[in-house]
């Protein structure tokens, strides 16, 4: 059986993934509930670089729950060319290119491989068919600047397979990237 990468993804209603903690200010019990699903099948996060960088001086000492436990436990993939600057448990860098590292990581045992923020990370394992499904939390707010999740690429199909709007109005969507 291969393994699912999923990509969890906060945004804007207009797109925007960058800087989420302006925008997603209201994290409702709906919105936790998603999360601790969505983190349960993981056992192990693809990171891109500065998220990577970002996480490891952040999450180590967080008492943010559920997250901090998981994130700190997982086995962590990093994508970059270059050495890490922190060290972090369970971290491990990709030394080949991301699609055959990723393609042979989905075909070991285990649960689904996760994605989490990481724009540029998720737009290439999108644009490579390599993300099974996406989880997105559309937060009621235009951003209007910032990097977006979705703007190049190739044109890729979806199939949603749960929606849910939590009391503060975010949109909690899941769906199933078709091939």
């Amino acid at each position: 059986m291969v393994r699912k990468v999923v990509a969890y993804e906060l945004l804007s209603i207009d797109g925007i993934a960058e800087r989420p903690d302006e925008f997603i200010t209201v994290f409702d019990e709906a919105m936790e509930e998603n999360l601790a699903r969505v983190i349960a099948t993981q056992d192990s996060v693809l990171l891109g670089r500065r998220m990577y960088d970002e996480w490891a001086e952040f999450w180590p000492t967080s008492d943010i729950e559920p997250f901090a436990s998981f994130i700190n436990g997982v086995e962590k993939y990093v994508a970059t060319s270059s050495a890490l600057k922190m060290t972090w448990a369970n971290s491990t860098v990709l030394d080949g290119s991301l699609v055959e590292e990723v393609t042979e990581l989905k075909h070991r045992s285990g649960g689904d491989i996760g994605v989490h923020g990481s724009i540029e990370l998720t737009q290439a394992l999108i644009e490579a068919g390599l993300v099974d499904e996406l989880r997105l939390v559309i937060a009621p707010a235009l951003q209007l600047h910032g990097r977006r999740l979705f703007g190049a690429g190739r044109p890729t199909r979806l199939t949603l397979t749960s929606s849910v709007v939590s009391p503060s109005g975010y949109l909690l969507l899941d769906y199933r990237v078709d091939v």
